[in-house]
């Protein structure tokens, strides 16, 4: 589109037209320019940055803590992002692991550990994993049985004077064994000087299986994901010794995960699952909406649990089976100001020293390496940032657990040795 020189003047109309509508664009690529990259990229979503795969099959177990994949899909957060999300109710860890890798599944609500566990190919499959963003700290809970009550025992310190004066096969549950519910677990019995390899047996059941396992003898205690351990003092088999928060405060739990893969293949539609995920955060953060939220979950597709059992523990009203009743100010929390949802390099670290303590690593991984290569940061930020979900000041963070012992993420090596009961 151009002008030869000996045209007559009044045909430079279209060149003024053309020069206005350049220099239009000119000012609006410097004004884009000068906005943040998260939110620019919001500003051409309609362009290139529209999800390369909008029809997601997301997996989920039916735990309190798929409450934000459900909400993202029944309240149209998806849509809202140029997505539809199915969310796929799974029998196991076992099988969202094995659909992950197979590609059966996009992505999935998951355990922290169990991406770290396939990404260094402990116990199973081998393949680069990617954690997108964290969904929910605290929880989850330690339960024993009602048998066990009435042996005395009321906690850790009851139960290792159990186990040393009466021996036996005491029998644990966890829900996979490179799991979060695992590692709380051995770090509880631990902590009371119990060697979960050594002293007590441990097995591996589907979450929502712990209570019927319980009900007929096959274990003494297990550690699961609410709506578990309420259901096990509402059947009156179990009661509750411990909570996942009592092990450590606002402690990482599940993730969305996916493969490295899919990340690389559709990062526009990974950006938009997030975004769409951090939305549900939010409304189920909104205390005034937990109601509708347990309600919704209860359903027969979703947790298949009574609405009483999912919803007291949700608000935070908790209680042992023991006659004790409290408001756990630590509650299941799914976004915090923005704090819950942050893919912490120092959380995937823990998890892998916890993996070398119990020799499920037999050597010191690259704690740091992995970790950077699996939380997807940077993927993250961007996906905080058009949401507006405000961003922590560092990609680390510390805690100090049950046992007074401080985690920073700063000496890996020297951490994951330093325990006095490890395998």
């Amino acid at each position: 589109m151009s002008d030869t020189p000996n045209k007559p003047l009044v045909h430079d109309q279209s060149k003024r037209d053309f020069m206005k509508k350049t220099t239009g664009l000119s000012v609006a690529a410097a004004l884009m320019a000068m906005v943040p990259p998260g939110v620019r990229q919001g500003a051409w979503a309609a362009g290139s940055d529209a999800p390369e795969k909008p029809n997601l099959k997301i997996g989920f177990i039916p735990l309190t803590d798929c409450a934000s994949v459900v909400m993202a899909s029944v309240k149209g957060f998806d849509k809202k992002y140029g997505i539809t999300i199915t969310p796929s109710k799974e029998a196991s860890w076992a099988a969202v692991r094995d659909k992950l890798v197979n590609g059966e599944l996009d992505a999935a609500h998951v355990l922290y550990g169990l991406i770290y566990g396939v990404q260094l190919g402990i116990g199973g499959p081998k393949k680069d994993m990617a954690v997108l963003m964290a969904i929910n700290n605290n929880g989850q809970g330690i339960t024993l049985s009602n048998q066990l009550k009435d042996k005395g025992v009321t906690g850790g310190a009851g139960l290792a004077r159990l186990v040393k004066a009466e021996p036996r096969e005491y029998t644990f549950a966890q829900t996979f064994p490179t799991g979060t519910h695992a590692m709380w677990l051995y770090y509880w019995l631990a902590t009371y000087g119990i060697n979960p390899f050594k002293d007590v047996k441990n097995i591996v059941v589907p979450p929502p299986q712990m209570v019927a396992n319980m009900r007929v003898g096959n274990m003494d205690g297990f550690c699961v994901g609410e709506p578990w351990n309420q259901r096990a003092i509402f059947d009156k088999i179990g009661f509750s010794a411990a909570t996942s928060q009592d092990v450590g405060v606002n402690h990482p739990e599940k993730v969305v995960g996916t493969t490295d893969e899919f990340v690389q293949k559709y990062p526009n539609t990974a950006r938009a699952m997030t975004m769409a995920i951090l939305e549900a955060s939010k409304y189920i953060d909104t205390m005034t909406n937990r109601t509708e939220v347990a309600k919704i979950i209860s359903e027969k597709s979703y947790v298949n649990a009574p609405f009483d059992v999912i919803e007291d523990r949700m608000l935070g009203q908790y209680e042992n089976g023991l006659g004790k009743k409290w408001q756990d100010p630590n509650y299941m929390k799914f976004y915090n100001g923005g704090a819950v949802n942050f893919p912490y390099l120092s959380d995937g670290m823990w998890f892998l020293t916890q993996h070398k303590r119990w020799g499920l690593l037999k050597e010191h991984p690259d704690y740091l390496g992995v970790a950077k290569k699996v939380n997807k940061i940077a993927l993250y930020k961007e996906a905080a940032t058009q949401v507006k979900v405000p961003l922590p000041k560092s990609e680390m963070r510390s805690s100090k657990l049950i046992d007074g012992v401080m985690w920073d993420g700063k000496n890996p090596k020297a951490y994951a040795d330093s325990f006095k009961i490890k395998a």
